[in-house]
């Protein structure tokens, strides 16, 4: 079933909690097929595939108590990895102030938000994913204490939902495996507005699959994600862009069936080519491959020309 915005309004919440404490992680998540290029409110402009990294996890824990009377419509601190963090308070009030018509409860308590990644934050590794998806959760816990009644699908869906408020791809980090974010007219019950698992039949050997990440970069991004997806928006080959990412959306839907590997390295190879080409095409133009990026690019063809062994590589939106 096909969810609009309007399901995700809540009916009165039935049932009362003072204070408490709810605890959950999130992993990142790293896109086979891209999306790159946004609208409206945090929408796709092409629909995406990605699978999680289970150990690439952001931990979260939400401390809560009704407020005491004060003029702020936000309540809140954070802290990262253990010291405060006043640069995540702008984002995470930007992403209240888009959910709180979907969950109210936020006006109504004082929170410390405690988080922590198991990897580097800001290095194109999609932190941003699995901190805005672990935080959704711990809303959604506190939600469903408020109603009860509420079921796990729907837990999922609107988490996802909320989590996309947040960073767009953060609505994929709500499930493991394979996650599609984006209407697509051959994937069922896709769609814009949160991430779905993918349902269709998938080869065992893409079961196995396993992804290795190599720190090229650690230090943050000189651009970040949100100005790169602003840049599509006048960019010369965004709509070329657009219907290549569907096209290899449709094409991977029977590699990822087959089990065809050589057919998969292509695939994934071109979309991650695609997406940094977009930014060097970009007005105005940037770059965020590193030189060794590019000698481990060459090192990975060389190796695979060499052993005929199926290792590929992708990037997101940074040097790793």
């Amino acid at each position: 079933m096909v969810l609009t915005e309007k399901d995700f309004f809540p009916k009165n919440y039935p049932a009362e909690i003072s204070s408490g404490k709810v605890s959950a992680s999130a992993p990142s998540n790293i896109a086979l097929v891209k999306y790159w290029g946004k609208y409206g409110e945090q929408f796709p402009k092409n629909a995406s595939i990605s699978f999680t990294l289970n150990n690439c996890k952001t931990e979260t824990t939400l401390h809560f108590e009704e407020k005491i009377l004060t003029e702020k419509e936000f309540d809140f601190s954070v802290f990262f990895e253990g010291k405060e963090n006043l640069a995540f308070e702008l984002k995470i009030r930007q992403f209240f102030e888009r959910i709180v018509q979907y969950v109210p409860f936020l006006k109504e308590y004082s929170f410390r938000i405690e988080t922590e990644n198991t990897f580097p934050h800001s290095s194109g590794i999609a932190s941003s994913a699995s901190g805005m998806a672990a935080l959704a959760l711990c809303l959604m816990k506190i939600e469903k204490q408020l109603l009860p009644e509420m079921s796990e699908e729907f837990f999922l869906q609107k988490a996802s939902f909320l989590a996309r408020l947040g960073s767009g791809s953060a609505c994929r980090s709500i499930y493991d495996g394979l996650v599609v974010w984006g209407k697509h007219p051959e994937i069922p019950n896709s769609s814009n507005l949160y991430g779905t698992k993918y349902s269709k039949e998938v080869h065992e050997i893409f079961h196995q699959f396993c992804d290795v990440i190599l720190l090229v970069d650690g230090g943050q991004k000189k651009v970040s994600s949100s100005v790169g997806h602003a840049l599509m928006n006048d960019h010369p080959f965004a709509e070329a862009r657009f219907l290549q990412a569907e096209n290899n959306l449709t094409s991977l839907q029977e590699i990822l069936k087959s089990g065809d590997l050589t057919k998969f390295i292509e695939r994934v190879e071109s979309e991650a080519l695609s997406l940094h080409a977009m930014m060097m095409t970009a007005k105005p133009y940037f770059l965020l491959i590193k030189p060794n990026t590019l000698k481990i690019i060459e090192k990975i063809w060389e190796f695979r020309e060499q052993t005929g062994l199926h290792l590929c590589f992708t990037l997101d939106a940074g040097a790793n």
